[in-house]
């Protein structure tokens, strides 16, 4: 029988009432409790790692999970990971540039109401999360209604609902029915992991809206190493504003810019309108492809913590880790 390690860190699934609204209050083991089936599946032990709202999860927090993982590798066949749904996407990109080419399973799960609710999708995921870690599954997943996503493909697409999960630009890894997993594909994974210890989380975020000025992208750019810019369609920055003004100081002064698009599905393709073309072929900023933008976040914030190299950024960017990227293997 497989043994594997559950490590809590709070979110939906370990919350319980309060007078403020719902906290994560119940530790590994009290979530442990509520699915005595899971000791017909597997071995566990328990590691309360943090208790927190998803909302507070930060790069710091992310490195303390993959240290977690790597003090404890060779102990266990597999992982579970107890998280909240709001940053999970975030989480799991994170892990998969953290801990690469794993063999063994890494899985990530929650819930959208907690394990001790009546109607609740907490027992369910949890146990099917178990299932993905005892199987071979290698490297970052999420495991979520019934269906499990790569790490670098998820993004959490619907509030409320159980269904709060859709992988992006690439299939599911799987379904599970009936406590079965029905594995579609098995991600890439090496003899051993490769572990990382640094991230820089000095990365931003602009979304543009119609009249966005270049006034936001510098105040971003003057606080941050790296600043990612979600733009409309395939992408492209307004010509008026003194958009490209920005960005040409910025990546004289060695910032780097990441160009991606609002649109969740099929990516962004800077070559199509004129207002893209230029900051491709003439500024050089970087461009995400099918890329989500939790990946995109993570990976910046994972190459930035090896290199400023500015040749050796964008090699790194455009690599594709855990199928992160399509674009350059098509």
């Amino acid at each position: 029988m497989k043994k594997i390690l559950l490590i809590g860190t709070g979110g939906t699934i370990a919350s319980e009432v309060t007078d403020t609204g719902l906290a994560p209050e119940l530790t590994t083991e009290q979530l442990l409790a509520q699915i005595p089936a899971i000791s017909d599946i597997c071995d566990v032990d328990c590691v309360q790692l943090l208790n927190l709202d998803s909302t507070n999860m930060a790069p710091e927090h992310w490195l303390l999970l993959a240290r977690c993982i790597r003090q404890r590798y060779d102990r266990y066949d597999g992982f579970v990971v107890t998280h909240g749904t709001d940053t999970m996407a975030y989480t799991a990109a994170a892990i998969s540039y953290l801990i690469q080419n794993s063999p063994k399973p890494i899985v990530l799960t929650g819930a959208q109401k907690p394990i001790g609710f009546d109607s609740t999708d907490s027992k369910i995921n949890l146990a099917d999360a178990f299932r993905c870690a005892a199987e071979d599954l290698p490297g970052v997943s999420i495991a979520f209604n019934n269906k499990v996503i790569l790490g670098t493909r998820a993004k959490k697409t619907r509030s409320k609902s159980f269904q709060a999960f859709s992988s992006i630009n690439y299939p599911y890894l799987g379904v599970l029915r009936d406590g079965v997993l029905l594995r579609y594909i098995r991600p890439d994974c090496a003899e051993a992991p490769v572990f990382y210890d640094a991230l820089d989380p000095k990365v931003g975020l602009l979304k543009l809206i119609p009249g966005t000025g270049r006034e936001q992208a510098d105040f971003l750019l003057e606080r941050n190493d790296a600043l990612i810019i979600e733009s409309f369609g395939v992408g492209g920055l307004p010509e008026n504003g003194g958009f490209y003004d920005c960005v040409r100081r910025a990546m004289a002064a060695g910032k780097i810019i990441v160009l991606t698009t609002q649109v969740e599905n099929e990516g962004s393709d800077l070559g199509v309108y004129h207002v893209g073309h230029r900051l491709k072929n003439e500024l050089g900023v970087l461009e995400a492809y099918d890329m989500t933008c939790e990946a995109v976040v993570a990976k910046l914030m994972w190459i930035l913590g090896q290199t400023r190299d500015r040749a050796e950024v964008e090699r790194l960017f455009y690599t594709p880790v855990a199928r992160d990227i399509l674009w350059t293997e098509g």
